[in-house]
């Protein structure tokens, strides 16, 4: 147990901050996020209204392929590999 780690994601309505963000999951750029649905179903709640939606109705899904893609620009922009889309994690320390 000493070695497992538990890994935070922000959703669909934020990102971390570029210097918080302490591992990077790159998505596989020639496949959609609804292709890769193994991976991304664990963040997809299809069914269920998400707890802050607020004024933006598109699927959750959609606004964290939005999200995902600006994070992967963002490294991008800073000289770092370069990527279609992006996932960002912080590690959580109890």
């Amino acid at each position: 147990m000493k070695r497992c780690w538990v890994w935070l994601y922000r959703g669909a309505w934020a990102e971390w901050e570029a210097d918080e963000i302490e591992m990077g999951r790159s998505n596989q750029p020639d496949r959609t996020f609804q292709e890769n649905g193994k991976r991304f179903s664990g963040i997809n709640l299809r069914r269920r209204v998400p707890m802050f939606m607020g004024e933006d109705e598109r699927e959750f899904w959609e606004r964290a392929e939005q999200r995902n893609r600006s994070t992967a620009k963002l490294y991008d922009e800073l000289g770092m590999a370069e990527y279609e889309a992006m996932e960002a994690f912080v590690k959580y320390y109890p």
